[in-house]
């Protein structure tokens, strides 16, 4: 008797160590307040701003094969989403995420690099979601210099997770490759982008995928966070002061982000969202300023190797807390990380770039 009740304490042993390690590859949800994980309240909020959305759709014609999202809750920024993701037709997207300070104060200083994870699937509100092959090609190819692999600094970031939900609502088997962008100089981001690009464009090219519609790119950005707790208000707490930040975070989206995407236009976004210690310019405190300019660098490159296409940039929607307030949707789970004031507020857009 007593072998086989040590067989049996052993294959217990072996069940729970299984299923410990297969719970482990699924990457957590960070942020279960801000951002729906629930399919049937997914269903609901999402009919909500269907109802509530008066924009038009994206012109069929054009090809749209990458975008910037807002990441903030979903109560705030739901209609600042929605005009982006109802146009999103794809099976796989790169998503290029924030490193926000809470990553950079649990793990250290991280810059020059990307950070990629290793885990199986993401949680997502219908199902777990697939990671795509290319996030392995990405490890096996790039120099290693140029990324580190950390479940810890994906876990703690929320940039990527808020994009998850709705991308997923339009394809219940969306796969994505999630990549962390960290600080660095624009010449670093111009050598690691020559290489990711031409990583993807061979993934592109091998598995003969239509940019738009088998693959897209993401990038993730909240605008102006504005006010005391930023450290962040340099023209005041009031009405005038919401007044002149959100209309500078528009001057730079016009003169930036839309119409042809060039070299000179990425190096000016840089120059506009970039803080320099050498000149004491005021810049708006985007969260995704690095993201940004990464991201713009690598479809540009992605573009160019594509029969030499063009990029053209189009603003869906730009609005703030302040000016949204909260979104009366109810008998969620969903709620607020954080209460808006003239003393507290963010701004975020959504923004698409069409490949010609």
């Amino acid at each position: 008797m007593k072998p086989k009740i040590n067989f049996l304490l052993f294959v217990i042993i072996l069940h729970s160590l299984f299923y410990s390690l297969h719970s482990q590859s699924i990457r957590p949800i960070r942020d279960n307040i801000g951002f729906c994980w629930n399919a049937e309240e997914m269903n609901q909020f999402m009919n909500y701003l269907s109802n509530e959305d008066h924009t038009k759709p994206a012109n069929q014609s054009q090809n749209l094969f990458a975008a910037i999202s807002v990441h903030d809750d979903y109560l705030y920024a739901g209609k600042v989403y929605y005009p982006l993701y109802k146009n999103i037709k794809t099976k796989e997207v790169v998503i290029f995420g924030v490193t926000h300070g809470t990553v950079r104060k649990e793990m250290g200083s991280l810059s020059n690099v990307i950070i990629l994870d290793e885990f199986d699937k993401w949680r997502g509100p219908y199902k777990d979601i697939e990671i795509s092959s290319l996030r392995e090609i990405i490890k096996s190819e790039l120099p290693k210099e140029d990324f580190i692999v950390s479940n810890k600094a994906h876990e703690i970031e929320h940039s990527i997770e808020a994009i998850v939900p709705f991308l997923q609502y339009y394809n219940r088997d969306i796969k994505i490759t999630p990549i962390m962008i960290t600080q660095m100089s624009y010449e670093k981001m111009e050598d690691i982008t020559d290489r990711l690009s031409r990583i993807i464009l061979n993934y592109i090219k091998g598995k003969n995928l239509v940019p738009g519609k088998d693959i897209f790119f993401l990038t993730s950005n909240d605008a102006n966070h504005y006010g005391e707790d930023f450290n962040n208000s340099p023209y005041g707490l009031d009405a005038s002061a919401h007044k002149t930040a959100t209309e500078n975070d528009m001057k730079i989206v016009l003169k930036d982000l839309v119409l042809e995407v060039t070299e000179d236009k990425i190096k000016n976004t840089a120059n506009d969202l970039w803080p320099d210690p050498k000149n004491k310019k005021i810049v708006p405190l985007w969260c995704g300023r690095y993201p940004i300019v990464f991201g713009l660098q690598t479809i540009l490159k992605v573009a160019n190797g594509l029969d030499n296409k063009k990029i053209y940039g189009t603003l869906f929607k730009y609005s703030d807390t302040f000016t949204e307030k909260v979104l009366p949707v109810k008998n969620t789970s969903m709620g607020l990380t954080a209460v808006f004031s003239y003393k507290h507020w963010c701004a975020w857009f959504t923004e698409g770039f069409y490949l010609e």
